[in-house]
């Protein structure tokens, strides 16, 4: 086989083929790679960011491994990244295991991870461990953010290597309940700094 997907695929095959008009295209925009930092901020208008671009925006964590076993927080600006507060409503699943087989949870709202109007940052993972093997990974999917009428919805899913030997994945969604347009997005850590790991963002066309 060529490894080349027909134009026509059919959708019971499981393997479409974007139009040959476009759609579906990851146009990567900036990628950072973190030593020591305190956070990594992707601003509209620097580093050739641009939120006005695409309708959705994909960031990508890969390897993010902290100084101090802590949680990767997300949060949203409207005002260039002067502040980072902009109220929103979530919600935090999380399903795990350990390397001793047990005990696994499924948990809804976990630790009252949630968010209720509240303007701190949105919980990515519960924790990521220090050692050296320990790590988070995953994906953040943010739509819109350049929309003057509506609210700005994100989906997340990381998967992260805790500090007692838990794999951890984590599924959190909500929106920004702002409707001016977000024009700046923030990923650190709640202690401490990024001692390694990059943040790539995509443009969805």
């Amino acid at each position: 086989m060529s490894g080349i997907i027909a134009q026509n695929s059919g959708r019971h095959t499981g393997l479409v083929k974007a139009s040959s008009g476009g759609g579906g295209v990851w146009n990567l925009i900036k990628t950072y790679t973190a030593s020591g930092d305190s956070d990594l901020s992707f601003v509209d208008g620097t580093d050739g960011v641009d939120f006005t671009a695409y309708d959705e925006f994909v960031f990508k964590f890969i390897s993010i491994h902290p100084s101090a076993s802590s949680y990767l927080g997300y949060n949203t600006s409207t005002d260039g990244g002067s502040n980072y507060n902009n109220t929103k409503t979530t919600t935090f699943f999380i399903a795990y295991n350990g390397e001793s087989a047990g005990p696994n949870l499924h948990q809804d709202g976990a630790d009252n991870r949630d968010l209720a109007q509240e303007t701190g940052d949105v919980h990515l993972i519960s924790s990521v461990g220090t050692d050296n093997d320990q790590v988070c990974s995953g994906h953040l999917c943010l739509y819109n953010p350049n929309s003057t009428t509506f609210v700005k919805h994100f989906i997340a899913t990381v998967n992260t290597y805790s500090g007692d030997d838990y794999s951890q994945e984590i599924f959190s969604a909500g929106y920004s309940n702002t409707t001016s347009a977000v024009d700046a997005v923030r990923f650190q850590m709640s202690s401490g700094n990024i001692d390694a790991g990059t943040i790539s963002m995509y443009g969805i066309s």
